[in-house]
This record gives structure tokens, sequence and C-alpha cells, in this order.
């Protein structure tokens, strides 16, 4: 089994988004020491409790403070920006960092419209141009732009021996498809969408299409996880990532609470049943139980991958997390 981490650079309260980034670089550092894959960085923007909104600037940072694991986005939200900008950016840093340079891909709009129309500086960009911008992508980045395009003559700078490795991450079949057609890895966020999954990948595997950089069909899925030395401890840990996802579905304050503050909480009984549903993005518990669990899951999924996303408060025991899945997989 594959681990690999996907981050949200995530301000625990009391805390500033300096600390949040870097808590990044030292997550990155700790994880690659532990033997993890991949470590992916989230694009969120106008949210006050997620620093990570430039996963181009944060993947230099980490990259350049680690020596082996794969570093990239998870992912760039395409539709907001220019496929020639976005293949630059990253030629740029596998330039510096050969064969280290994961490019993932999403259809997000990134926020409300306000949000995203200062992104893409006032232009409506409709995301049904996503897949055409993919295509876009894909060309500049392998320097094939055909005869008869408008783009015909314009390459992506600086040239590389390699090229990033390209996802697109998914919650549906739809998107499953923009990367079967499109021939890029296919990340599907469990973590987000528990209900959709084996339909998606099955439909990523029936349509995939061979492209520039990828031959065969590739697949791995991402999930938050709590992992403690018990059961009981990996579930109080859990209150403040329940209490973060509530605040975040809400539009509220999305920096992470502490448990005790949880605890002081009396919960609706709407916001119960709420909790109880966004437990099945979840897997919480000891590291046998997690194990257990991620080995179900990727049985269910068809996949040896698993990108994990821990976002509790106390990023001591986030770190404990991380170490005792890796033990366990060792085992």
């Amino acid at each position: 089994m594959k681990l690999g981490v996907l981050d949200q650079s995530p301000i625990s309260k009391g805390q500033t988004a300096v600390d949040a980034l870097q808590q990044t670089i030292e997550l990155a550092q700790f994880t690659e020491d532990l033997g993890y894959e991949r470590y992916w960085v989230a694009e969120h923007h106008n949210t006050n409790g997620l620093a990570s909104s430039s996963p181009e600037i944060l993947i230099g940072q980490i990259a350049a403070a680690t020596k082996t694991i794969r570093v990239g986005s998870g992912g760039v939200l395409l539709p907001q920006y220019s496929p020639l900008k976005v293949a630059e950016n990253f030629k740029t840093l596998e330039a510096f960092y050969p064969g280290r340079i994961d490019l993932g891909l999403g259809r997000s709009p990134g926020g409300g419209k306000k949000t995203r129309l200062a992104l893409t500086d006032g232009i409506e960009k409709p995301l049904s141009s996503f897949s055409r911008q993919v295509r876009e992508l894909l060309r500049f980045l392998y320097d094939d732009v055909p005869k008869g395009d408008s783009y015909f003559g314009v390459s992506a700078r600086p040239h590389t021996v390699l090229q990033p490795e390209t996802w697109i991450l998914g919650l549906t079949e739809r998107g499953a498809r923009h990367a079967a057609v499109n021939g890029t890895g296919f990340t599907y966020g469990h973590f987000i969408n528990p209900d959709h999954g084996k339909e998606a990948l099955e439909a990523y595997r029936s349509k995939f299409k061979p492209s520039y950089g990828l031959q065969k069909p590739k697949t791995n899925v991402c999930v938050f996880v709590v992992c403690a030395e018990t059961d009981e401890e990996a579930e109080e840990l859990a209150l403040s990532q329940d209490q973060w996802l509530l605040q975040v579905e809400k539009g509220l304050d999305t920096r992470v609470p502490s448990v005790r503050e949880v605890k002081d909480k009396t919960f609706t009984t709407i916001e119960l049943e709420k909790v109880k549903q966004n437990r099945r993005r979840c897997i919480i518990g000891s590291p046998s139980k997690v194990k257990n669990e991620l080995m179900e899951l990727s049985e269910r999924y068809g996949i040896n991958e698993f990108l994990i996303i821990t976002n509790i408060f106390d990023f001591h025991k986030k770190k404990e997390s991380y170490r005792l899945l890796a033990e366990e997989f060792e085992q």
C-alpha cells in the first residue's frame, strides 16, 4: 500500500497562517522520513482557516525542504487560470526538482461568485471549459500544439526533459471522465463525497485513453484519517475535525477548534446527524482499525494508494497519527 499526504495547511485556533505554513513544511519533512510517497497541497481562497491559497509557491518551498518525496497540488483550480501559465509554473518547478513534481488539477470554482470573479479578474469563465483547458495544458506541457491551433507557435518555457505527473481530482463519474479522456491520473475525493467512488473509478478505467505522459490508468483516493494509540483517543482527537467540518459547511470560522471547545459545545439534533454523515468521509481509530478499514476501502475501489488528510487541532497528535499509520503498514 502506498501512502501520501493531502495538506490544506489548516490553522488551529490560537495560531496564525504563518504557523500553519511552517507546520506544512515540518509535516512534509516528517512524513518523508516515514516513507510517504507524495505530499500534495490544496488551493483554497477567501477563508480564514486554511493557509494554502497558492499551491505553486508551497510546492517549491516543500520540495526545497525535502529530498525524495513527490510534491504536488491537490489541486490547482484550472477554470480560474490560463493553461499556459499553469504549464509554465509547473515546468519551472520541474526544472528545479526533476522527477518529483505532481500537477493535480481541480474543476472547483474556488469559492463564491465574488471570489471567483476576483480570481479571473472579472471575466466570466465557464466551468464547462475545463476539459478543453486540460487538453491545452497538456499540449503546452509536452510542446505539442498542433498546426492550425490558435496557439500554434506558443511554447511553454522553460524546456524540461521530464514533465510533471498530471492528475485530475474528481467526486463523480463526470470528473472521472475528464481524467480518462485526457489520459491523466485520477484522484477520487472520498474525503468530500464517499458515495460515488466505485462508479467513478470504474468509469475512469473503462474510458481511459493513453496520453503523452500516461499509458495506463493511474488512481489514488483521498480520505480523512485520525489515528491514535487507542480507538478512544482517536475518537476524542477527531472531535475537533467534526466541529471544523460543521463550520466549513456553514461558511463560518474555518479555523480548527480545540477538543475542549468542542466538548463544551451543545450540539443540535441536526448538527449531530450531520456529524454522523460526515464520519462516512473519515476513518478514525487505532492503527489496526484504521489499517483494516483502509484495506477494505482499497478492495472496494480497486486501488493501492491513499492520500491521507488529518485536520485536527493538536499538531503533535497530527504527526503521531501519520506516524502510527505508516508504522502499521510496515508490519
